[in-house]
């Protein structure tokens, strides 16, 4: 298989994780006879600073003509702390979706046994928990009008939704539910809001084209609560742009760790493929950054090529190294292995390098002393 990649490292630690990603793909095409080809772009803080564009027509043009993207994160306190700014990375991201029609963004949620202890919840309310968000990602509040008087003193921001866009990701959403435990759950606000009402009427109309699959509603705070109290009960949830964004959030620090989940971003173009964790500015460079979220997010790629096996092999990776002790500092802060480390053991994993008579003595151990 050939498939040509554009990698937007970003910001941040961006630049470090995806840098791992790339090496496990290299690895997973070494051993599998595929041929992946890279084209690096600028977006966000790092191309504001070279360009003065968070994101330059020649990134959107190499996105165009690729067959998916591989992303880091984007961000910068310069940016996050001043209200005021004309330009701003996220505006990057955000032509960056329009610009492919990646409408539907996925998100899947998944504890690790070995990483119980670090999740705010109890460990009995954390066994057989494995949901996947399907939020909208092109339409919505982050789309509307927006509006500021002249006096600054009053603002709005319109929250629009058509027909076309509802139903395209309800589809995605109905047949994954399907290939799953076939429960989907509608999270909106229709006891309130007109376009919830709206989403609400459509996928209702829908529903019936998928008779094997049970669907649910939930209004977004009660959503948010049982997210908390009982999260296994999920297993496809679909929702509006901004609740999307607020859930998965919520929802993926119930795994111990930001640094560890994936998404995938689709639509009718090339997808592309983010861990969903911020750019960490403090972390960059210092080699301590979590490259799972980055590395899983790779694994969704090669699904979304068709190389399952090959992903799956990935994620087996993963969570060998948690379950033997090999995590980054956001993980175990006193004894902690570099980001460079886990990507060379998962590397090394999936070309059969390992398990075996691996010496934990050999590999490099970061030790914290706290004061």
């Amino acid at each position: 298989m050939k498939k040509n990649i554009v990698v937007i490292e970003g910001d941040g630690i961006g630049p470090e994780v995806t840098r791992q990603a790339i090496k496990v793909l290299n690895s997973i095409a070494e051993h599998g006879g595929h041929e992946f080809t890279y084209k690096y772009c600028l977006m966000g803080a790092d191309a504001i600073d070279k360009t003065g564009n968070p994101l330059p027509d020649e990134t959107i043009e190499a996105a165009l003509e690729s067959d998916a993207i591989l992303f880091g994160a984007i961000g910068h306190p310069k940016y996050d702390n001043d209200p005021a700014a004309k330009v701003r990375p996220e505006q990057g991201l955000l032509k960056l979706r329009k610009s492919l029609q990646l409408f539907a963004n996925i998100r899947p949620i998944t504890t690790y046994p070995s990483l119980q202890f670090l999740s705010p919840l109890k460990a009995k309310n954390l066994e057989d928990v494995d949901f996947i968000i399907y939020r909208e990602l092109t339409g919505g509040i982050y789309f509307g009008k927006k509006e500021l008087n002249a006096e600054g003193t009053q603002a709005s921001d319109d929250c629009v939704y058509t027909r076309e866009e509802i139903e395209r990701i309800a589809q995605l959403a109905f047949k994954k539910a399907q290939q799953r435990r076939k429960k989907l759950t509608l999270v909106d606000k229709a006891n309130v809001l007109e376009t919830s009402r709206l989403w609400r009427k459509v996928v209702q109309e829908i529903a019936p084209s998928y008779p094997d699959v049970k669907v649910d509603f939930l209004f977004v705070d009660n959503a948010a609560m049982q997210i908390i109290v009982n999260p296994r009960q999920f297993d496809v949830i679909l929702t509006e742009n901004m609740f999307g964004d607020i859930l998965s959030d919520e929802a993926s620090v119930i795994t111990g760790s930001l640094g560890l989940l994936p998404s995938a971003s689709i639509g009718k173009g090339a997808a592309l493929f983010e861990p969903i964790h911020g750019s960490y500015p403090q972390a960059a460079g210092k080699d301590i950054a979590n490259p799972l979220g980055s590395i899983l997010s790779a694994a969704m790629l090669l699904d979304h090529f068709g190389l399952n096996k090959e992903a799956d092999k990935i994620r087996e990776a993963a969570n060998w190294t948690l379950e033997n002790g090999f995590v980054t500092k956001d993980i175990d802060p006193i004894n902690f292995y570099f980001t460079s480390t886990i990507g060379e053991l998962i590397s090394d994993y999936v070309c059969g390098k390992i398990p075996g008579d691996i010496n934990k003595g050999n590999i490099e151990l970061r030790k914290s002393t706290i004061i």
